[in-house]
């Protein structure tokens, strides 16, 4: 619920960039620049980049917050603010200049990290109240103002580091997989590749989907655009859809606030911005995840099997006069909106009365 306001201001933002450029126009070969081509659309997409940014260390932030109160935001802020970043040991330390070093590789770990970041930086400062429950009554106040924040940013930050090489390993091989499927069954590949965006919604498994879409842009741009990114985008619009599927349907499983964040999925969801969903998902992700992933595959292997293609790398239905066949598009996106959203609801345990 914290890190909701900047999804939805940031979001609505990009989508704004996207919608402005393709009003404007942008020519053929540079649709890769869609959502920042035209200048003020550019300026739209900053502002809403920098609102976006503050997600991962907001969710981290206050995952810790819920563990270990005010001592633990610091550390969580710097924890999803790593994952974010990708920062990362890179290697081994190596001579330089007569010094050892070590090196750092960008490798983001996206929501998943900042997850595990959160509750990681929360056992930090649980473990280190009880290793400082000896300190002396009159340093109390140095505890909690100086060792807690500057020990746990040290042996978070340290530690997150680490966090960030594993994801590295999740990228690489995905992407590996995903090319070795590229000449399969369409059907196969939308089906994999849609049920990839909604695993994580916007972090490593997500991305590698999402770049290996992008990837497949530039050799069919020519040739009308590609189905692997049409099947990517579609997919990625359905958890935020099926949230909104699920409040509306099941509304006595759901509070008053997540009904109003099922309202603004909508927007989020047209926009091609899965990452609406990550609160509903990291609050329930044993029946949360399953269901959309469920949703999302089978509209990626419709859209496989129709042989969809999209020419723009974003913009969700802002976009969507670039598909080979709009209606049907809409449709299959329909489709797996309302499966997981039955199926989500479906599942979902009652509120306590």
């Amino acid at each position: 619920s914290q890190m909701l306001p900047f999804v939805i201001g940031g979001g609505i933002m990009i989508a704004l960039a996207f919608l402005l450029d393709q009003i404007m126009g942008v020519p053929k070969d540079q649709l890769s620049q869609l959502g920042s081509y035209h200048e003020i659309a550019a300026q739209f997409k900053a502002i809403g980049g920098a609102a976006f940014g503050f997600m991962l260390p907001v969710l981290a932030g206050y995952i810790a917050y819920s563990i270990a109160e005010k001592p633990g935001l610091v550390s969580g802020f710097v924890a999803g603010a790593i994952a974010s970043s990708g920062a990362a040991f890179g290697g081994v330390p190596f001579a330089s200049g007569g010094k050892a070093t070590l090196a750092l590789a960008g490798v983001s770990s996206g929501f998943l990290g900042a997850l595990v970041g959160g509750f990681l930086a929360g056992g930090v400062i649980l473990v280190l109240r009880k290793f400082l429950a000896g300190i002396p009554r009159a340093l109390e106040g140095i505890r909690s103002i100086l060792l807690l924040p500057l020990l746990g940013v040290f042996a978070t930050g340290f530690l997150m580091l680490a966090v960030n090489i594993p994801m590295a390993a999740i990228n690489t091989g995905l992407n590996n997989f995903l090319s070795s499927l590229s000449g399969s069954s369409a059907v196969l590949l939308g089906l994999l590749v849609g049920g990839m965006m909604a695993v994580d919604m916007g972090g490593p498994v997500n991305k590698a989907a999402y770049v290996f879409g992008t990837g497949t842009l530039a050799a069919t741009v020519t040739s009308g655009g590609s189905v692997v990114m049409a099947a990517v985008m579609a997919a990625g619009m359905v958890p935020p859809l099926a949230v909104f599927v699920a409040t509306l349907l099941f509304k006595d499983k759901f509070t008053e606030e997540e009904r109003n964040s099922g309202l603004t999925n909508i927007v989020m969801g047209l926009s091609f911005i899965t990452e609406g969903a990550i609160p509903f998902g990291a609050a329930d992700p044993a029946r949360a995840i399953p269901s959309f992933i469920v949703g999302s595959a089978l509209t990626g292997a419709l859209v496989g099997m129709a042989g969809i293609k999209l020419m723009a790398p974003h913009g969700g239905i802002f976009v969507i006069a670039l598909t080979s066949n709009a209606l049907l598009y809409l449709l299959f996106i329909l489709i797996g909106a309302v499966v997981s959203g039955i199926l989500f609801g479906f599942l979902r345990k009652p509120l306590d009365k």
